[in-house]
């Protein structure tokens, strides 16, 4: 184990429906984002930086392109000796026969096993489709000040939307004294980011006692985090203001990816104190010809750039034809658009091809356009 003596668990099963087409074969965790990552690099590499040796990936939904994508823990640094990345699916369960995780807590206790044979004194657990970069060692030195049990992390987001989140209610020294799942009237502005830290002893009789119920959903925050509230036990707001976005819809995704083309972007994927590791293709540079117009734009290896790029994120492998133009938009891995077309306001899947001449998307509309599909043009 690390010196903070801290293992992680990353949820990382999750269908991700709000996507629609993206989350189609591949879990929400590996979606790509930013020109060369995917989500699941977020969390894995914080977790790298903060020093945590060991973590668990638990994956559910279309997880084989994510579990070996994960597996190879030397993208993160995690592969020697006293660490690894370590990919942990559902278990058939002896009474129901399933072999789903059938919630956040469920997930947990089907591991309790893999955790013990770690001994930790403390579990984080955290999402694994955010965007974010945030040091968990902090966060445990919050934790151990307080002598808490559990420590939720949170930000403050405007009342107006806080009804949309699970809310922390705290006294003054930042308590958590009761739990709001969107609530219509919200009495206070901190929304859980679903980063937990637990004492794993305390945390690990409450998962037996759960698995136990069967009038529980097996849920942190349908369950365990009331009865933790409603028992005494001492739960704790860790208030986080860095950058951090819940890419569970296109337009959240779409809005995430444009965020990099601002100079004064928190996430700053340029920091070298603070690496966001990804797979190296070992992809030829990129290529911007003579023809080509470049105005704000995020463009990545391999692409190769022949007509106008106005206000866009380009990944891996993009072609952009003599003539075309991109507006606005997020073109995902191995995307081609051919000469005369136009994309606006548009996240276009990967491998898609926008054919010759093509319009797709309209700059007045406020609703992002996915493009998930092949767009035939003339002939």
């Amino acid at each position: 184990m690390a010196q903070n003596n801290m293992l992680a668990m990353i949820l990382a099963g999750g269908r991700g429906s709000r996507l629609h087409e993206l989350t189609n074969k591949v879990a929400k965790p590996a979606v790509s984002y930013g020109g060369k990552y995917r989500i699941i690099d977020f969390p894995l590499s914080n977790c790298a930086n903060s020093g945590i040796d060991i973590v668990g990936v638990l994956t559910q939904y279309e997880s084989v392109l994510l579990n070996s994508y994960v597996a190879a823990g030397g993208r993160w640094g995690l592969d020697t000796k006293d660490s690894g990345v370590f990919v942990l699916t559902p278990r058939e369960k002896a009474d129901s026969g399933l072999d789903v995780y059938r919630g956040t807590a469920d997930a947990i206790s089907q591991n309790i096993d893999f955790i013990d044979a770690y001994d930790p004194e403390y579990l984080l657990v955290l999402s694994g489709d955010h965007i974010y970069k945030m040091n968990y060692d902090k966060m445990l030195t919050f934790h151990k000040e307080q002598n808490a049990d559990a420590t939720i992390a949170v930000r403050s987001v405007p009342m107006k939307e806080a009804s949309r989140f699970g809310i922390m209610n705290t006294d003054d020294e930042r308590r958590i004294v009761e739990f709001e799942e969107k609530p219509a009237k919200p009495k206070s502005n901190l929304a859980s980011m679903g980063i937990y830290i637990f004492t794993w002893k305390t945390m690990r009789k409450l998962l037996v006692e759960d698995m136990k119920n069967p009038d529980s959903t097996h849920d942190f925050g349908n369950d365990i985090i009331p009865k933790m509230i409603d028992g005494g036990k001492r739960l704790f707001a860790y208030e986080f203001s860095g950058y951090w976005k819940d890419v569970g819809t296109i337009d959240s995704l779409w809005e995430a990816n444009m965020d990099l083309l601002d100079s004064d972007n928190e996430l700053n994927l340029d920091d070298t104190s603070w690496k966001v590791y990804t797979e190296d293709n070992g992809i030829i540079p990129q290529y911007i010809a003579e023809t080509a117009k470049i105005d704000n734009a995020y463009i990545n290896q391999g692409a190769h750039i022949g007509g106008s790029v106005t206000k866009s994120v380009i990944f891996t492998n993009v072609k952009i034809a003599p003539g075309a133009k991109v507006i606005d938009s997020v073109l995902m891995p191995g995307v081609i658009v051919e000469e005369g077309a136009v994309v606006t306001r548009a996240l276009v899947a990967e491998n898609v091809r926008i054919g010759k001449n093509c319009i797709v998307g309209n700059k007045k509309s406020e609703e992002i356009l996915l493009v998930a599909k092949n767009v035939k043009g003339e002939d």
